[in-house]
């Protein structure tokens, strides 16, 4: 892997605005009380892959999504609710989701490599992955502008929409899906996520119908005990970018888990997601396949014999409440999962690219590596401050249709 410097594109920012990354740069406030933007979207550089490199990337991915399944079954019978921090009968809710193969569109893991040794996973997000606009969309068009005759591994968008092409063709979701998202998220990258997504399904002919999370209902009636949406529909089927372990606290959670519905809405992501979700996953997984090579030595509670180690919460999301604890660094970060049990897992530096570090987001669509993104920031922790940047395979051609369709068709 090689990172390389560029000039961007003649109005860039336009270009994957209008491709609907709502947010291309991201707001810092200075100390001097001053907001400057700082690029999110970076495209003054590119990383460059070699088909090798990809190659290993997505048999890792699909081996470590595996190997994340056979870790769900066993955090059922490890874990209980107060261990997760979780009200009472989220893991029996989870279990039967997961007895029940309720279909799951994506998730996305966060890798380390270097392009030599094995990638390590640093941790899985299948619940609410963000990223997928940046992946699918603003660094394909990147691509076709600037490389257009050389490859990416990114067939996300190709795989969402057939995933939903498929979920139809199997009597699923006849009577559409909603998409739900936060209003609370002021950035746009909620509702931006969500909008694709919803774009995807209706590609494939899904009806769809988007709203504020803020606006689903529970209607009480006798002959009724559902959820509706803020026009008094019926939700029979429901994407929501809003994590479980949230919503399972709330009142409309409590419905879900007290068994009220009178039909059970067809959650996208299903509820055995949120084990997939966790930071506890890692302690799980790193018993149950102790030593293998995309793995990191992980504890709960405690680091037993790490020297070397970054603590993360159990829920915990962009890097907030991190601590890294190694022989070059030493970093806590604030944030609002502070009252959470920690996770202990062995310190990797993060490849360094001229003061770049870099994490790699590979994603899982319909339970196959799909494609990757690139995430670099100033310092040991990927957060909020991150930038995206995009990637070619630089020994490989853009594949014609035929190719993509057989790809598919694995």
């Amino acid at each position: 892997m090689r990172r390389h410097e560029i000039s961007p594109r003649l109005g860039w920012r336009e270009k994957v605005e209008s491709q609907g990354l709502v947010f291309p740069s991201t707001p810092v406030d200075g100390p001097d009380g001053t907001t400057t933007d700082v690029p999110y979207w970076n495209e003054a550089a590119w990383y460059e892959l070699t088909m090798a490199e990809v190659e290993r990337l997505e048999a890792a991915t699909d081996e470590l999504y595996g190997m994340c399944l056979e870790a769900a079954r066993e955090m059922l019978r490890r874990y209980s609710d107060a261990d997760l921090r979780l009200p009472s009968g989220s893991l029996a809710l989870a279990k039967a989701s997961l007895d029940r193969g309720d279909p799951s569109v994506y998730a996305r893991f966060d890798l380390v490599t270097d392009g030599v040794g094995p990638a390590k996973m640093l941790e899985i997000n299948g619940d609410t992955p963000t990223g997928l606009v940046e992946t699918a969309v603003a660094q394909w068009g990147w691509l076709e502008d600037v490389f257009p005759y050389r490859d990416q591994w990114n067939s996300v968008h190709d795989r969402l929409v057939r995933w939903w092409s498929d979920a139809l063709t199997a009597g699923r979701y006849a009577e559409g899906v909603h998409f739900f998202h936060s209003d609370v998220d002021e950035s746009g990258e909620e509702e931006m996520t969500v909008t694709y997504l919803r774009d995807t399904a209706a590609m494939a002919g899904v009806r769809t119908y988007g709203h504020p999370i803020q606006g689903l209902g529970w209607d009480d009636a006798e002959d009724a005990r559902r959820f509706v949406d803020d026009f008094g529909l019926p939700v029979r089927a429901a994407f929501k970018l809003y994590p479980w372990e949230d919503m399972l606290h709330e009142p409309f959670g409590a419905h879900v888990l007290a068994g009220r519905e009178a039909r059970p809405v067809q959650w996208v992501e299903p509820a055995w997601k949120l084990l997939l979700s966790t930071k506890a996953i890692l302690p799980v997984l790193w018993e149950l396949f102790p030593g293998h090579p995309n793995l990191l030595p992980a504890y709960l509670g405690e680091p037993r014999g790490l020297t070397q180690w970054v603590a993360k919460p159990l829920w915990g999301r962009e890097g907030d409440n991190v601590q890294v604890h190694a022989d070059d660094v030493r970093q806590v970060n604030d944030g609002h999962y502070g009252d959470q049990p920690l996770v202990y897992q062995q310190y990797v530096p993060l490849p360094d690219f001229d003061g770049n570090r870099v994490v790699l987001g590979s994603w899982v669509i319909g339970g196959v590596a799909a494609g990757c993104l690139v995430r670099e920031s100033d310092g040991p922790v990927t957060d909020y401050f991150s930038r995206v940047v995009p990637h070619v395979i630089g020994d490989a051609r853009m594949p014609d249709d035929a190719q993509v369709q057989a790809w598919l068709e694995e």
